[in-house]
């Protein structure tokens, strides 16, 4: 039987849309909202046929209108399938008409494979295996990082220099249209990072925005699958796109850290330190700047997090389950800012 109540989807009009647009589908239609992330929503769609798809559409209550933006991803999911080393989901079908399902939205290939969430999901690696997990999550964000985005049709994706000053730009004001409590240290920090930006060591990347093990699928041998959620990707400094991903590579001990339960905590994984020391051997990258990106990176990771509190504020879970207090989101992000603060002192 075909779902009736979906967050987030008509399902019947939806439904109907389906069996007319999607090649090869097969009414009814089973529709399943995918909690992992709280951006883009992500169903798993499963045909008459069993055929499975994944359906893309915006948040429910988004904040800026460029954060969750599915024609961006439609556009660079298109341009990387067909002729790049970065392995994406195939584009199927899009449907701009929001009168379906008060949205656009998208249907993409559903791939299938190991998604690393927590601990728990490396628990039976070996070194072996916690290596070639490593070096596809890496090596495949240096994929992207070294690309030619003229010949994939990228060049013109976003602007290709100033890129921290635009995500400097970018957090502020989102946190200033939040306005869910005073964080002067938001402010304070804003202004001594904007006026110690580096210059750009490596030219103008694909800047995946958000890269993580758990925004990726990997294969049955772990190499890699898919990259998933582009939304947030733009032209942008690589250094600074490596250092956001090493935010949530968590080694064991870390006071604090971006995700409560990081799989990369696992003793097959390597520290984050070496992670750092491989990037820069297999890029040639110049890094001498990367302390700066790492205390930049925790700003924008409290700006991002004092986000989601103003949502939880409002009661939007952007079709999510609720995970914590909206007093625990605030000190979450208190103890970013800190360890934010801590990191530009050090740069002193």
């Amino acid at each position: 039987m075909a779902d009736t109540q979906v967050r987030g989807l008509d399902a019947t009009a939806v439904s109907a849309w389906l069996a007319a647009e999607l090649p090869g589908a097969t009414a009814p239609f089973e529709f399943e909202l995918i909690t992992a992330g709280g951006s883009i929503l992500t169903y798993r769609v499963v045909d008459a046929a069993g055929r499975v798809v994944a359906l893309r559409r915006p948040p429910m209550g988004t904040g800026l209108a460029t954060a969750h933006d599915i024609d961006r991803e439609w556009r660079i999911l298109s341009a990387l399938g067909p002729t790049t080393a970065v392995p994406v989901p195939a584009c199927l079908v899009r449907c701009d008409d929001t009168s379906i399902t008060d949205a656009p939205f998208y249907v993409m290939e559903f791939v299938a494979g190991l998604i690393l969430r927590t601990p728990a999901d490396a628990e039976a690696f070996d070194a072996a295996a916690g290596r070639r997990a490593t070096d596809a999550l890496l090596d495949t964000q240096i994929a992207f990082h070294i690309l030619d985005l003229a010949a994939v049709g990228l060049a013109d994706l976003g602007r290709h220099e100033g890129y921290v000053h635009r995500q400097l730009k970018r957090w502020k004001r989102q946190v200033e249209q939040a306005d869910a409590r005073p964080v002067p240290l938001i402010h304070e920090l804003h202004s001594i990072l904007s006026a110690r930006v580096p210059p750009e060591r490596a030219r103008p990347a694909l800047a995946h925005g958000d890269y993580r093990f758990d925004n990726v699928v990997l294969g049955a041998d772990l190499t890699m699958a898919a990259v998933l959620d582009w939304e947030l990707a733009t032209t942008g400094d690589p250094i600074a796109d490596f250092a956001w991903s090493m935010g949530y590579w968590a080694d064991p001990g870390d006071e604090c850290t971006w995700l409560t339960d990081s799989p990369t905590v696992v003793d097959v994984f390597p520290r984050r330190a070496e992670m750092i020391d491989t990037y820069r051997a297999r890029t040639g990258f110049d890094l001498s700047d990367y302390p700066f990106y790492e205390a930049f990176s925790w700003w924008k990771q409290a700006c991002v997090v004092e986000g989601v509190y103003a949502r939880r504020l409002r009661g939007s879970h952007a079709g999510m389950a609720p995970a914590r207090s909206v007093s625990a989101i605030a000190e979450r992000v208190d103890a970013m800012l800190d360890r934010a603060h801590a990191l530009v002192t050090a740069l002193s």
